[in-house]
């Protein structure tokens, strides 16, 4: 299951909980279609791995955390453990997102 992100609070709240398990950011925006185009990817592998935290973050709807987090294109995918970005990327890429989840997870 993907969960939307609406504010800061809400952000650091959820990476607290999800402790020492894998967090992996979607920043997203409505009108992106490269977005669009990978949301149902993103939702998929939420259901395989049940073991990580998938969250989204509407740019425009929470532009506290795109800017805590520096995103200055979409779609950008962090990745947290701890309460630490690990990595980060931009774009569209499915075969990224799958191999940089195997690696830290």
């Amino acid at each position: 299951m993907v969960k939307f992100v609406t504010s800061l609070s809400d952000f650091e709240e959820e990476l607290k909980a999800a402790g020492s398990k894998l967090v992996v950011v979607d920043f997203t925006a409505s009108w992106c279609g490269p977005c669009k185009m990978i949301a149902p990817v993103f939702e998929k592998m939420a259901d395989e791995n049940k073991d990580v935290v998938f969250l989204k973050v509407d740019v425009d709807e929470a532009s506290d955390v795109s800017e805590k987090c520096g995103i200055s294109s979409m779609p950008t995918f962090q990745f947290y453990k701890n309460g630490e970005k690990l990595e980060q990327f931009s774009g569209a890429s499915e075969e990224k997102l799958r191999a940089t989840v195997a690696k830290l997870k």
